[in-house]
């Protein structure tokens, strides 16, 4: 009497060679998401820069200066270039307080005492 009973399931290395896989693919995917992550992050920081820029050199224009400070630029108030800057995350800086010194091919923005670095915006 042949009784040939069928286990269903997965055995143990079966279930480990899964695992190895998947974390296999996590340690390459990692990575790659943070550098994709990172590199938006810069991409929001240099737009957030463009808009400031910007902004800075219709006022400097507007105004015939050729220095404008952060206060001029953003604000609800009517005469104001921009409403806000939203700072990304893990941004180093709040960009209240940072003069804007307009160049003949770029823009400039340092903060007050040199507490982070200037930016320069090529225009």
């Amino acid at each position: 009497m042949n009784n040939k009973h069928s286990k269903k399931g997965f055995t143990l290395v079966e279930i480990m060679i899964v695992v190895v896989i998947i974390g296999l693919l996590a340690a390459m995917a990692i990575p790659a998401f943070n550098k994709v992550r990172a590199q938006s992050r810069q991409k929001a920081v240099t737009n957030n820069l463009r808009q400031l820029a910007a902004a800075g050199q219709q006022y400097m224009l507007d105004k015939g200066v050729t220095q404008a400070q952060y206060t001029d630029l953003v604000g609800t108030a009517t005469d104001n270039y921009i409403r806000s800057i939203t700072p990304v995350a893990d941004e180093a800086a709040s960009y209240s307080g940072f003069l804007l010194t307009q160049g003949t091919t770029q823009v400039s923005i340092s903060s007050p005492g040199g507490a982070f670095p200037t930016v320069t915006y090529n225009l």
